[in-house]
């Protein structure tokens, strides 16, 4: 959302601002010329129990600018503190008709020009003539020129009498009253799809509209800084623009439209048919291109949950339930059964992480594939799983129920899925970034296809195997090597486990860390007992069942408790992202390679290893003069998921290339080597 992205410049200004210190001082006493206010009174003696409307004239300074009451990608509004007479109250401001400024990919709304903001103010009721009437007004708000914004206070005061209410300032406020948008007295509708947003309003076709654009009041509607296309239909005018990053649709849109320089029409939008001949025609090749998004994205989430089998914590399982079936001389009945369960398994717990990222993504999170990684509690509970499946592996114990891996039965064949597509979660690979990032601007129910579609891929060897008895006939013979390979396969699992206990060292400290490796521990002596029973004949046993629960929930929740560590370790000398500093490099004319990782994501380790942190790439970039900026998603950053999230992506990592003067970055492929980032800037 570029909204958050303009949060930082407005942080970056108004630090500039803050470091100039007279100029400072000139705004807290309320002797800064950079906007000159006044309280002006419609009427000099107000009638009792009437209403007042009271103007607060603006003129900025040249080369200056106040802000609207929504400040578009950058600034913020004014505030406003009044201290009336006891009775009376003062409304809402009403604002002028803004103009847009577009500063670095900024949308702003603000005012050059004077202007004036009305507030009406109720006078009570039984004030003879001749009572004063004493206003009062504390404003704050942000006043900015094109290279620094500065945070200003005004104590402004205007002393009335009670009379007849006859109007002092007519002719002022009728010009300012002019400026005001006109309520919309019929009913606009909206309609968005495929990251597309049309606006109807009704307006007469032979009334005049003249640079028509829509300014949104209600934010995270519309993408600020993003093109309107403004066309007429008879009696409609229809807005279309781009739909913000994390659009919260679904309820009324208001706005103001402008008609004319200075003129504006106040609308609320509610969804419903945006039609006509215009509508029509891109509705009909929106459709198209909204199936042929859905089919690709579907296909790389196929092809990115096949290559997931190949990641360390998955293929151990994959391996022994596929050796399973050659173990267990399966009739072609049940090997099938066996294989629809485990995709069933994995496709529902893809379907269910899914349903959760578009629901939360719903209530404006910016999370993404692997959120459940962003909370050391999740965490947890995969790195205990981890751990006890590698000693599972190792020998220590079988498991009884469910059946993991190397065991048969549909029952267990489900739950081998179920736990193959939740412990792949930390992973990303070729083809399954750009499909899950399509995924989240595609309507819920193609969604949902997507993620299904990469559960799809990740069952599709076992489901092979399970469906073609010619691919059984070449799996190895069952004997005593598979114990041997068994316990061989327990070393990425123990890897697996070490790794996320890393990550949670990362995200908590020291402190968690050793607090799960008791949980370890614990599991392991358990698991032990168990084990020890089991080879004596006897069974695992309900209360150590009931004790592998209790340390899996209790250190979950204990170490969810835990208070985040104080500061991230540095890996690497890149300087961290914002886009602030990317904006400033960008304005130097410098080529920027900005990397987007977490500890979590494998691949992004890999790739970081592989190519990045090498010598022959690092000399490229000094040569070459790229400024690398390093984004750490480790701890699900909003801000930077919404910057990820504009880039069509559902998670790390993510690759971006800014060449000088380019208008968009090139987005580079997930797996990465020397070659392709040595030849940056060149």
């Amino acid at each position: 959302m570029r909204s958050l992205r303009c949060v930082l410049m407005t942080v970056l200004l108004t630090v500039c601002g803050l470091a100039s210190a007279p100029t400072l001082a000139e705004s807290l006493n309320g002797s800064s010329q950079h906007l000159m206010m006044t309280l002006v009174a419609e009427s000099d003696h107000p009638r009792a129990g009437a209403p007042l409307t009271i103007a607060l004239a603006t003129t900025p300074e040249k080369g200056w600018h106040g802000y609207w009451r929504n400040p578009g990608d950058a600034g913020f509004p004014a505030t406003f503190d009044w201290t009336l007479p006891a009775g009376a109250k003062a409304g809402d401001p009403e604002w002028p008709v803004p103009t847009t400024l577009l500063i670095a990919g900024l949308m702003n709304y603000v005012y050059e020009a004077p202007y004036a903001p009305l507030v009406t103010i109720q006078v009570p009721a039984g004030l003879a003539a001749g009572t004063k009437l004493p206003i009062r007004l504390k404003t704050s708000y942000l006043v900015c020129s094109a290279t620094i914004c500065v945070p200003e206070e005004k104590a402004l005061s205007l002393d009335l009498t009670i009379g007849d209410g006859a109007p002092s300032q007519a002719a002022a406020f009728a010009g300012w009253r002019q400026a005001i948008p006109k309520p919309l007295d019929s009913k606009a509708t909206y309609a968005a799809s495929s990251g597309t947003m049309r606006i109807a309003v009704p307006f007469p076709a032979n009334a005049k509209a003249d640079k028509a654009y829509f300014f949104p009041v209600t934010t995270d509607a519309i993408e600020n800084g993003a093109a309107q296309n403004v066309t007429r239909d008879g009696d409609r005018l229809t807005i279309e623009t781009k739909v913000a990053a994390n659009a919260k649709t679904g309820g009324p849109i208001e706005g103001v439209l402008r008609i004319g320089e200075g003129q504006g029409l106040s609308v609320k939008a509610t969804p419903g048919v945006v039609g006509g001949a215009v509508g029509s025609g891109a509705t009909s090749a929106s459709s198209e291109s909204l199936w042929l998004t859905a089919l690709i994205a579907f296909a790389g989430a196929v092809l990115g949950g096949l290559i997931l089998n190949i990641m360390p914590c998955v293929f151990p399982i994959l391996s022994l339930k596929a050796l399973s079936l050659a173990r267990g001389g399966a009739s072609e009945q049940d090997a099938r059964g066996e294989a629809l369960a485990y995709t069933a398994g994995v496709v529902l717990v893809c379907l269910g992480l899914g349903a959760a990222i578009l629901a939360l993504r719903a209530g404006g999170s910016a999370v993404g594939w692997a959120f459940q990684l962003q909370h050391p509690a999740a965490i947890v509970v995969l790195l205990l799983l981890s751990a006890a499946i590698a000693f599972n592996l190792a020998g220590l114990f079988e498991v009884p129920t469910p059946r993991f891996a190397g065991e048969s039965g549909a029952s267990g064949a489900f739950a081998t899925g179920a736990l193959a597509a939740f412990i792949a979660t930390p992973c990303t690979g070729p083809f399954m970034g750009a499909a899950l990032g399509a995924a989240l601007v595609l309507p819920w129910p193609a969604a949902l296809a997507v993620f299904g579609g990469l559960g799809i891929g990740l069952s599709l060897p076992f489901l092979a195997i399970g469906f073609i008895p010619s691919w059984r006939r070449w799996l190895p013979k069952p004997g005593v090597w598979m114990e041997t390979f068994r316990h061989v396969l327990s070393v990425p699992m123990f890897l697996t486990a070490i790794a996320l206990g890393w990550v949670l060292g990362r995200q908590t400290g020291v402190e968690a860390l050793t607090l799960a490796l008791i949980a370890v521990l614990a599991v392991g002596v358990v698991l032990w007992i168990g084990g020890t029973r089991q080879r004596k004949g006897k069974a695992f046993g309900v209360a150590a069942q009931v004790a592998l629960a209790v340390v899996f929930v209790g250190s979950a929740l204990l170490i969810a408790q835990t208070p985040p560590a104080s500061a991230k370790i540095a890996t690497t000398g890149d300087e961290a992202f914002t886009e602030a500093r990317l904006a400033s490099l960008r304005a130097e004319k410098r080529p920027v390679f900005v990397y987007f990782t977490a500890d979590w994501c494998l691949t992004c380790k890999v790739n970081e290893k592989a190519a990045i942190d090498t010598a022959g790439v690092r000399d490229a970039f000094a040569k070459h003069k790229v400024a690398a900026l390093i984004g750490d998603w480790t701890d699900g950053d909003p801000v930077m998921g919404r910057f990820i999230q504009a880039h069509n992506r559902a998670g790390v990592p993510l690759y971006l290339y800014y060449a000088p003067g380019a208008a968009a970055p090139t987005v580079l492929p997930q797996v990465l080597t020397p070659g392709v980032l040595e030849g940056l800037g060149a």
